[in-house]
């Protein structure tokens, strides 16, 4: 893979072929990605895939907590999967900043899901973002990148 930004887009379509048939992420992985280059990027697909994946309940809580009113059965699909995918990266990958991660989700919102996805994902992840921001320590290495 040639960038992160490809490997997110990967990610989100190995999201969504587990969410339509109901294989394993390991499956639908190396089932869309074979013959894909080994390198640090294809790496963090298949993390990226897990962790949004796994039904961690620290990220399905953190979406329920911003879209206090929304039932989550409710949501686009896409949008969905690219807020787990999103959310995972805030709390599992400490070495990319809050804003990278949501400037990234909304591109790939705008591309791939409905035309008010991007503004959408935007909100909540910022609620999101906010929240962590309180108690999160390992993310403070960024904060000269991201104003507050």
């Amino acid at each position: 893979m040639r960038s992160r930004r490809s490997a997110r887009e990967w990610a989100l379509r190995v999201l969504y072929a587990v969410r339509l048939t109901g294989y394993p992420v390991a499956q639908c992985f190396d089932d869309i990605l074979k013959g894909a280059r080994a390198d640090q990027n294809l790496q963090f697909c298949r993390g990226l895939c897990e962790r949004a994946a796994s039904g961690d309940e620290k990220i399905d809580e953190a979406i329920r907590k911003a879209v206090q009113k929304w039932d989550m059965a409710r949501l686009a699909v896409l949008d969905l999967l690219i807020l787990r995918m999103a959310i995972a990266e805030f709390l599992y990958f400490d070495d990319i900043p809050y804003k990278v991660t949501i400037n990234e989700a909304i591109e790939l919102a705008k591309q791939y899901s409905t035309a008010q996805s991007g503004r959408f994902v935007n909100g909540i992840l910022d609620a999101v973002c906010a929240e962590m921001r309180k108690t999160d320590t390992r993310k403070q290495k960024h904060a000269a990148v991201e104003p507050q």
